[in-house]
């Protein structure tokens, strides 16, 4: 290894800089550079953003942290949050775990008209300026521009051509430099772009499904060279210089009680094809669940970007129950916080960000709310009611102390660390530590 490459690896990043935090970026997005890839972890939980930053800050390596648009835009989004809200949001915990903030790395995924396509594509597309304009100046540097779902003016019974999307992707990419334009001196970082018209959807599949295709080779093909025309078009050619990586569908994906793993052989003739645009990698999203392994092959395939979303909330959530399973065990039952059964009264009484992704019977169902890999839960856990029988449950433990021998029944892998003294038996350590062992499995597959 040379030894630029070297020192590289071993920056440790202060204000000073953030002048070369794009061109690092760049370098690991791009596949060029010291790092294999990069983790990106779509996320708005106060405590899976507190485990990404005391990781953070314990390892000194960025950490790219992803919102979409419809977690956070400029009417809020489900988290009542706006670009620059969010971004406040993750600066305030890092300043609060002693963080830097040139560690982070901020990402909008999904960036367009998604939220809007009931629109006609006029009004959609203003709509999705704003957003992206508000994304870039609340210091946004990384810029997923999703153009590939049909508006409310698209005729219905013809597919959205690529050239339908590329052009409304270089109206947004214009939007975005528009307002970097206007940040000059305020900003340093200039934002990078994803693209991409085969985009999975959002939090993963809606039901069981019987197989994943992978991207054609034509598509991606088509989806790059379109680009550069329409770029080319607008006289924007220069602006492919900003483009990183397209998303593209490797095979993988999950559903309620099922995980499509990456198959390597299949997505061969499509990875191959990335030798043709050297400046290029792909953005793999649905890369939840997969294994250590799996997620290693996709990144030294040229699936560099590696999103991860639901997964980090569901062992989130597994480790709260197991906390409240304990509690149970340790604490009355007048002043238990009884999370799990607070959170299935919330999920039963406001239904609509599970019913219509949860199939089957009752019973079915009612497992799904629970366990289902899609995680619908997660839209729950900023809700007052279960946010204050966490904050219950968490002071509940720390107060009377678990014992050795009940951590190891119910969180075995934490006990082990406790024992080596690498973890404090505290509520909020235990439940950092398993959000990051989703954390590892990435951080495996990106290291060298």
């Amino acid at each position: 290894m040379r030894s630029k490459e070297k020192r590289l690896m071993n920056l440790r990043l202060s204000d000073k800089d953030l002048v070369a935090m794009e061109n690092i970026l760049k370098q690991i997005l791009k596949g060029r550079g010291f790092f294999n890839g990069i983790a990106s972890y779509c996320t708005a939980n106060t405590l899976v953003i507190e485990a990404l930053l005391q990781n953070a800050k314990n390892t000194q390596k960025p950490v790219l942290i992803e919102a979409t648009a419809n977690q956070v835009n400029q009417y809020g989004g489900y988290t009542g949050m706006t670009p620059q809200e969010f971004a406040d949001f993750v600066y305030h915990i890092a300043d609060q775990m002693g963080c830097n903030r040139s560690l982070i790395i901020l990402g909008g995924d999904h960036l367009g008209p998604l939220t809007f396509k009931s629109h006609p594509e006029e009004e959609a597309m203003e709509k999705a300026k704003v957003l992206v304009r508000e994304y870039v100046k609340a210091g946004f540097t990384k810029i997923h521009l999703d153009t590939s779902m049909k508006l409310a003016s698209d005729a219905k019974e013809e597919p959205l051509s690529t050239k339908t999307i590329a052009k409304r992707g270089a109206v947004l990419y214009q939007a975005c430099m528009d307002a970097f334009s206007q940040m000059r001196g305020k900003v340093i970082q200039k934002p990078v772009f994803v693209i991409g018209s085969e985009v999975p959807i959002p939090g993963g599949a809606t039901e069981e499904e019987e197989g994943i295709s992978v991207t054609k080779i034509t598509d991606f093909v088509d989806t790059v060279e379109t680009y550069k025309e329409v770029f080319k078009e607008h006289r924007i050619s220069q602006a492919w210089e900003n483009i990183i990586a397209v998303v593209v569908q490797p095979g993988v994906e999950f559903g309620d009680s099922q995980v499509f793993y990456y198959n390597r052989e299949e997505a061969k003739g499509l990875c191959h094809s990335l030798k043709d645009y050297p400046t290029l990698v792909f953005e793999g999203h649905s890369t939840d669940y997969q294994t250590k392994e799996k997620l290693k092959e996709m990144v030294e395939d040229g699936i560099a970007i590696l999103k991860v979303g639901p997964a980090l909330t569901f062992r989130l959530r597994e480790a709260l129950f197991s906390l409240s399973l304990m509690e149970k065990e340790l604490i009355s039952k007048e002043k238990q916080a009884c999370f799990i059964e607070v959170l299935e009264e919330v999920m039963l009484a406001e239904p609509e960000n599970w019913i219509n992704h949860y199939h089957g019977n009752e019973e079915e169902i009612a497992l799904a709310r629970k366990y289902s890999y899609s995680d619908r839960c997660r839209y729950y856990l900023t809700n007052p009611r279960v946010q204050e029988a966490i904050q219950i449950l968490l002071r509940n433990i720390d107060h009377v102390g678990i014992p050795l021998n009940l951590l190891h029944q119910y969180m075995p892998n934490q006990y082990e660390k406790v024992v080596r003294g690498q973890l404090k038996n505290h509520a909020k350590q235990l439940v950092y530590d398993a959000v990051l062992e989703v954390v590892s499995t990435y951080e495996y597959a990106v290291r060298n």
